[in-house]
């Protein structure tokens, strides 16, 4: 009996049935399968081939490894079902794409497209970029093409994995394959959109029309969506007005397409156009999504639009299509611009029907645009009907009533509140830290805010610029120089930049303490690190100026207030005047007199 005995291959040990699958897929001329055994004594299989033309029963091959031999001799033919049972068991699969590569060289071999399909789950599974790049050379060579959801998963894989180059290879050889060509370039785009790689779905969407590919209603919505994030706004209107007339209400997308398009004419500021057009999309018969009704209601609310922003609003209500958060901040704002603060509480009582937690923004913005239009008192009432309507306050909306009770000097009602927000968990907000150490720094408590400093480090929260110059201004007033200068040492260590503030509190409590030559080293230093003097510490330092004989430099620092365009008030031109006349500069005087005696003038008026 003759053997085979050339070109043996490996693959590892199967189940039974598997292995039958295998060998069915093989075709051995002349030769039957007779018996296939287990040996449970090793662990491994015995394969026994007999040639069905010889008497004799012995075995071709028997295995003596943890694996199968196959023989393979010339007459060996890998057909499209031995590759797909390879694919299929996962044990299997990495030998999939080798056996296919070999399968390639024997004449007559076609690939088939399930066994594309397979081929390509396999190596998207394995990660194997190359392999891929290599199979999709055969799309052309082969004339065959995966179906169309392998080819979109393809695609897609790619485009998340991040291997552009490939992708662009894909896309070259797809764009030839009629009926899969639309989904690879959907998918491409949808992936790029995905990675905010908007430029590359325009450049994807061009590449489409040069191949005279038509775009799908997915492809549209694609380029319309990367033009808006774009902020091309017109484009994505001129692409819109290119489709229009195909879209209906049985269109993929089209609810999709008409948010995009009203969005980006609410967003350049043509919010009746966006209005129009979503009127014409519901007389289309298609439905409306509450994300171009938040559209709407935002973009006539930005315009100060209160009554059509209302109008939309209610329908949206009515039909439970408010669901966005920011639709109600945005209400708000519009009713703070336009003074209607009553309305605000309005919005508030809306969220609480729908059941929506009104957010700290909104709240925050509610009393915030109390105390800019009717004054802080009017805030603290809108507080109290917040409260009354069981709203839930978060850390924004508490430090701005407390910067209101620390302003009116309620000093007990500011540390109550603040009590009620670290029992909140709300305990490392640096406002609220820096309103109540402000406030018991204008009244003088220097122990309770240095007892609240403390507590602000232990809880981990950094105290800032604010901080510390309310500090010094406490200090300084107080004049605890030491203290003054163990802070100015800490902010340096921590790395904290002061501001013109900062130096305007140190300079002041040197002042208070006569170290003039301490006031003008910190003074030189404002101005060598670029600080620009304002009216305050012109005022600390015409004292300084005159006490310490420096007529000069006040005369400097007088015209560079000029250059600025900074008008002196009554007090600081009259301090500035007796400090020159004092002197005996009559000629400084009478510039004086010329230079501002006009602008005092006009303050006063």
């Amino acid at each position: 009996m003759a053997r085979w005995t050339s070109d043996c291959s490996l693959i590892p040990i199967l189940p039974t049935k598997t292995l039958s699958k295998v060998l069915l897929s093989i075709s051995f001329p002349y030769t039957t399968i007779h018996t296939i055994t287990s040996s449970s004594s090793f662990g491994y299989r015995k394969l026994v081939i007999i040639n069905s033309s010889s008497k004799s029963s012995s075995p071709i091959l028997e295995d003596s490894y943890d694996s199968l031999q196959i023989i393979q001799g010339s007459n060996f033919s890998i057909s499209n079902g031995y590759i797909r049972v390879l694919c299929k068991d996962p044990r299997t699969r990495a030998l999939a794409f080798d056996y296919y590569q070999k399968a390639k060289l024997q004449q007559n071999f076609q690939p088939e497209q399930s066994t594309v399909n397979l081929l390509i789950s396999g190596l998207i599974k394995s990660e194997q970029w190359n392999s891929i790049a290599t199979l999709s050379k055969d799309f052309e060579a082969f004339n065959v093409c995966p179906g169309r959801s392998t080819c979109t998963r393809l695609i897609h894989f790619c485009v998340r994995a991040r291997k552009f180059r490939l992708v662009d290879s894909l896309l070259k050889v797809l764009e030839t394959k009629r009926g899969v060509d639309v989904l690879a370039f959907g998918a491409a785009m949808r992936g790029y959109n995905k990675l905010h790689m908007y430029r590359s779905t325009v450049s994807a969407f061009d590449r489409m029309r040069a191949a005279n590919i038509p775009p799908s209603f997915s492809c549209y919505f694609s380029t319309m969506y990367a033009f808006q994030k774009l902020g091309d706004l017109d484009k994505v209107l001129s692409l819109f007005l290119e489709f229009e007339p195909k879209i209906s209400k049985s269109s993929a997308f089209s609810a999709e397409i008409y948010f995009v398009l009203c969005d980006s004419l609410g967003r350049s500021g043509r919010a009746f156009k966006a209005l129009r057009y979503f009127k014409e999309m519901i007389g289309k018969g298609i439905s409306p999504r509450p994300s171009i009704y938040a559209s709407l209601i935002c973009s006539f609310a930005g315009a100060k639009e209160a009554e059509i922003a209302e109008d939309i609003f209610q329908e949206a209500k009515d039909m439970r299509m408010v669901r966005d958060p920011a639709v109600f901040l945005k209400l708000v704002l519009m009713y703070v611009e336009l003074g209607l603060m009553e309305k605000t509480i309005g919005v508030v009582e809306s969220m609480k029907d729908i059941k929506v937690k009104a957010s700290d923004c909104v709240l925050c913005a509610i009393i915030n645009g109390y105390v800019s239009k009717e004054g802080p008192r009017a805030s603290l009432r809108a507080y109290e009907r917040l409260k009354s309507l069981n709203c839930e306050f978060g850390q924004v909306t508490y430090a701005s009533i407390i910067n209101v009770y620390c302003r009116l000097g309620l000093s007990q009602k500011a540390e109550a509140v603040f009590s009620e927000m670290l029992a909140k968990g709300f305990d490392r907000c640096v406002v609220a830290y820096s309103n109540m150490i402000s406030m018991y720094g204008k009244l003088g408590k220097a122990r309770d805010a240095t007892r609240l400093l403390a507590k602000m480090k232990e809880k981990r929260c950094e105290p800032n610029v604010w901080v510390y110059n309310s500090l010094i201004d406490m200090h300084g007033r107080l004049a605890n120089i030491k203290q003054v200068e163990k802070l100015w040492k800490e902010m340096k260590r921590r790395e904290i930049a002061p501001d013109k503030i900062s130096y305007s509190s140190l300079i002041s409590a040197y002042n208070k303490v006569k170290d003039l030559e301490e006031c003008l080293k910190f003074y030189n230093e404002f101005k060598l690190n670029g600080g620009r003097i304002d009216r305050i510490l012109a005022g600390i330092m015409v004292g300084v100026f005159s006490k310490s004989n420096r007529v000069d430099e006040l005369v400097e620092m007088l015209k560079d207030l000029k250059t600025e365009g900074l008008r002196l008030d009554a007090r600081l031109y009259k301090s500035s005047l007796n400090a020159l006349r004092d002197a005996g500069l009559q000629s400084r005087v009478k510039w004086l007199e010329e230079n501002f005696r006009v602008e005092v003038e006009k303050d006063k008026t």
